[in-house]
C-alpha cells in the first residue's frame, strides 16, 4: 500500500456513491446542541464534549435509544435543512457524486412534527447540493420495523402524496424479533406505487432475514447483509442475481456485530463475488464518514487501491441512479484514474 497520506488523499478524491446513510444519523453533537438551544429543547449534556462522550453504546438497541433522543431536537423545516446540508457539504469534500439517504418519518411524526415539514427541509438541501456541488440523490423513506404494520401503512399513504420526490422505501431499526415478513403487505403496496424497495437484513438478524427480504418483500438491495456468509446457498443466489449489499464496517464494529475490523467479512464477501458497497450508516455516532470507512477497512483488511476502485464502481452500479448518471459517474472514476 502506498504511503498513508497519499492513500488517504486517493480515497477521498475517488468519485463514489453512498447508498446507506441515515440522515438523522449524521447529527453531530455540536449541531444537536445548537438545534436544542434554538428550539428550547433541554438536553442532559452541558457542552459538546459531554454530548460526544454520550455517543457510546453497547449494542443496536442502546444506540437506537440515543439516536431517538438526539432526533428530538429536530423540530422545524430549517432544522432538517441544516442537518441535511451539513451532511452534503461533507459529502462534497469527499467527492461523493451520488447519495441515496434514508429518513425515518415515523420518528418525527409520532412526536408531532408533520411529514411534509420533514421532507421539505431534506429535499431543499438535496436540491441545493445538486445545484452547488453536482451531487445527485435518491431519497429513501424507511419504516421502523419495531412499530406496527398499521403505522407503516399510514406512513406510506402519507408518503404517496410526495411520491414524485421519494425514490424508494426501506426497513430499519431493531432487527431482532422483527422479521421482514411482517411488512409484506406494505412493501407490496410500495411496489404497486412504483417505488424501489430495500431492507436492513442480516445485520444482527440471521441470514434467513435476508432471504425473507428477497422472497417476501421483493427488495432490490440488502442493507448490511453481512450474515449472508452463514448460508452458502444464499451467497450463490446473491452473486448470481447481482443483489447489492450496502455494508457499513465501522457501524458493524461499533454495534458489536463484529469484534474488530480485522474480523470483518468484507474481504471474504468481495472474494466471493458479491456486489458489496461500503457506507457510513450513522456516521456521527459511529466515528466515521464514507472515506473513513474505506480507509479503515483498507488498513484492517489490507485492501489495495484497486479494491477501493472496485468498491467505488460497485457503489454506482448498485445505485438507483439512471443509466446515464451511472455512466457519467463511472467515467469520472476513469478520468480520475487517468490522472494518477
Amino acid at each position: 500500500m502506498q504511503d498513508r497520506a497519499g492513500f488517504a488523499e486517493f480515497v477521498r478524491s475517488l468519485p463514489k456513491a453512498e447508498l446507506h446513510v441515515h440522515i438523522e444519523g449524521t447529527l453531530e453533537p455540536d449541531l444537536m446542541l445548537a438545534l436544542a438551544e434554538r428550539n428550547h429543547q433541554p438536553l442532559p449534556y452541558p457542552d459538546v464534549s459531554a454530548a460526544r462522550a454520550a455517543y457510546r453504546f453497547a449494542d443496536l438497541q442502546s444506540f437506537l435509544d440515543l439516536y431517538y433522543r438526539g432526533a428530538n431536537v429536530l423540530q422545524t423545516e430549517q432544522d432538517f435543512y441544516d442537518l441535511t446540508w451539513a451532511y452534503v457539504t461533507r459529502a462534497a469534500q469527499e467527492n461523493i457524486r451520488h447519495i441515496e439517504p434514508f429518513f425515518d418519518p415515523q420518528t418525527h411524526v409520532q412526536r408531532g412534527v408533520p411529514f411534509g415539514l420533514v421532507i421539505a427541509g431534506i429535499l431543499h438541501a438535496l436540491e441545493d447540493a445538486h445545484e452547488d456541488f453536482g451531487i445527485t440523490s435518491k431519497l429513501i423513506m424507511c419504516f421502523l420495523r419495531d412499530l406496527s404494520v398499521e403505522d407503516a401503512e399510514h406512513t406510506l399513504a402519507t408518503a404517496h402524496l410526495y411520491q414524485s420526490r421519494i425514490a424508494g422505501v426501506g426497513l430499519d431499526s431493531a432487527e431482532i424479533g422483527n422479521p421482514p415478513e411482517k411488512f409484506e403487505k406494505v412493501f407490496d403496496q410500495a411496489g404497486a406505487y412504483g417505488l424501489h424497495r430495500v431492507a436492513h437484513a442480516g445485520e444482527e438478524g440471521p441470514a434467513s432475514y435476508i432471504t425473507g427480504a428477497l422472497d417476501v418483500l421483493n427488495v432490490e438491495r440488502i442493507d448490511h447483509g453481512v450474515r449472508c456468509l452463514d448460508d452458502p446457498v444464499l451467497v450463490q443466489r446473491l452473486v448470481d442475481e447481482r443483489i447489492p449489499l450496502t455494508v457499513c464496517p465501522l457501524s458493524n464494529v461499533k454495534l458489536r456485530v463484529f469484534e474488530s475490523l480485522a474480523s470483518h467479512p468484507l474481504r471474504r464477501m468481495m472474494d466471493a463475488g458479491l456486489l458489496v458497497t461500503v457506507n457510513s450508516d450513522d456516521p456521527a455516532y459511529f466515528g466515521g464518514y464514507l472515506s473513513d470507512n474505506y480507509l479503515a477497512v483498507a488498513e484492517a483488511l489490507d485492501l489495495s487501491p484497486l479494491d477501493m476502485v472496485t468498491l467505488a464502481r460497485n457503489s454506482f452500479e448498485a445505485s438507483f441512479a439512471d443509466e446515464k448518471r451511472k455512466a457519467t459517474c463511472l467515467a469520472e472514476i476513469d478520468a480520475f484514474l487517468a490522472t494518477r
